[in-house]
């Protein structure tokens, strides 16, 4: 079992492939992460900086995906489909 199971973070069954971008030490992951058993599917931003080869500094931003139902703008989260 792993640290983060130990301390009842969920599983992550699948994750969506993500959009990345960089610009000089920084490096933005943002994607869909689902199959963790949760009532909502997460959207995450994961924010890093690099210096030299080594990360340095990681944030994460989480989200419960909205439904088309709550969407406000009637648009998904990630992608061009709402998640399932």
């Amino acid at each position: 079992m792993t640290k983060a199971a130990e301390l009842g973070a969920p599983v992550l069954k699948r994750t969506c492939s993500p959009t990345i971008v960089a610009e000089g030490d920084f490096v933005i992951l943002h994607g869909r992460h689902s199959g963790h058993g949760l009532r909502a599917n997460w959207i995450v931003a994961d924010i890093v900086r690099v210096k030299q080869g080594v990360l340095v500094e990681h944030w994460d931003v989480i989200q419960d995906e909205a439904t088309r139902e709550s969407s406000k703008s009637g648009l998904p989260m990630f992608g061009d489909k709402f998640g399932g």
